[in-house]
């Protein structure tokens, strides 16, 4: 082969090496949030109208009252007593979300309509101009306003809509991911998922690595905790950290570890294992079948499974093995659910259950 060929397969080697070693990697951003990104709730009691006679009805005191107010404050004031028939009207509760990233004034978001009276369906409801407010009591400041037609997602609740596109802001919502006393520092908050002490100190390795050249050498994030990295920004970003911080986020870290998790839906017989979820040696006898797991001398005669390496010493025995084995035996679902909770209760399942 050529020199000249030698140096293009060295030069596709390392491409393909890069290309495996990005895949790799995670990116911050998929594993972190910034401390004082959270999403916040608004909230709003409203009117629903033009429904066709399935509204609240005239018995529905707090209905008439919210109608007299509404009318009233049209200059179209009614005493409550002259309202007569509510069944064209419901009151509702309005809710809509602010994501995590914040929003601008002008912009709108979609909105949850819910009748929490005697409405039987806001099909054909119009939703009146409604204040939606943060569920802090002591502030009453509208931060979105909430209007338009009620969209009936599923006939079988229609007593629950969405309106596309109904809550506008009517102010800013900016997420302030600055520390307040320091001023000069964020905080990375780890997905509770990837949560650990070696995770928070690997994040903090891979973004000193990565501002090394910048800062001298200097140390710029400090594991606070398991789910919790402060990062501090450089002099040169403090103008700009908006940059900083994306620049952060854009980081690699190897695939972090996960928590050792057994997660169980016994509804729709779904088993999902995370991390490595090791077994103590154990004998499961259920119905007609057994399982060993650990070495094939602990069960007498009859059917099993043993789970033991092909020089028959013990191996660390891990959930999927077991899983595995029960599979061959064509155990249904639910009786490998109930495995799993023994092996739970007994101590056995070296992993955190989750039960949906």
């Amino acid at each position: 082969m050529s020199a000249r060929a030698l140096w293009i397969a060295g030069i596709l080697s390392s491409l393909l090496l890069a290309g495996q070693t990005c895949e790799a990697r995670v990116r911050l951003e998929n594993l972190c949030t910034l401390q004082g990104q959270q999403e916040v709730n608004l909230l709003g009691v409203g009117l629903v109208t033009g429904l066709q006679g399935t509204g609240d009805g005239s018995k529905n005191l707090a209905t008439i009252r919210a109608l007299q107010a509404a009318l009233t404050r049209m200059n179209a004031p009614i005493a409550a007593t002259d309202i007569q028939n509510g069944n064209n009207v419901a009151v509702v509760f309005v809710s809509m979300q602010i994501p995590r990233t914040g929003l601008r004034r002008g912009q709108k978001l979609d909105c949850t309509i819910t009748a929490p009276m005697g409405a039987k369906s806001l099909q054909g409801g119009q939703l009146m101009s409604t204040p939606l407010t943060t569920s802090n009591v002591r502030d009453a400041t509208a931060w979105a306003l909430a209007n338009g037609e009620v969209i009936i997602q599923d006939v079988s609740r229609a007593t629950s809509g969405r309106i596309i596109d109904g809550a506008s802001m009517l102010r800013d919502a900016t997420p302030l991911f600055m520390n307040d006393q320091q001023g000069s520092s964020v905080t990375l908050q780890i997905d509770p998922h990837h949560a650990s002490f070696w995770t928070s100190s690997e994040v903090a390795r891979v973004v000193n690595s990565e501002f090394s050249f910048e800062v001298g050498g200097q140390q710029v994030a400090k594991p606070l905790s398991p789910n919790a990295v402060e990062v501090t920004i450089p002099p040169q970003y403090r103008e700009s950290p908006v940059d900083f911080v994306a620049q952060v986020l854009d980081v690699g870290i190897d695939i972090p570890n996960t928590q050792a998790r057994v997660v169980i839906n016994a509804k729709t017989g779904t088993v999902i294992v995370t991390g490595e979820v090791e077994l103590s040696p154990v004998i499961i006898t259920q119905k007609s079948f057994s399982v060993e797991v650990g070495p094939n001398d602990l069960l007498g005669p009859g059917p099993f499974v043993g789970l033991v390496d092909g020089q028959g010493r013990q191996s660390p025995q891990q959930l999927k093995d077991l899983v595995d084995a029960l599979n061959q035996l064509r155990v249904p679902a639910a009786d490998i659910i109930a495995i799993i909770r023994e092996l739970h209760q007994s101590g056995k399942l070296h992993a955190e259950l989750v039960e949906r």
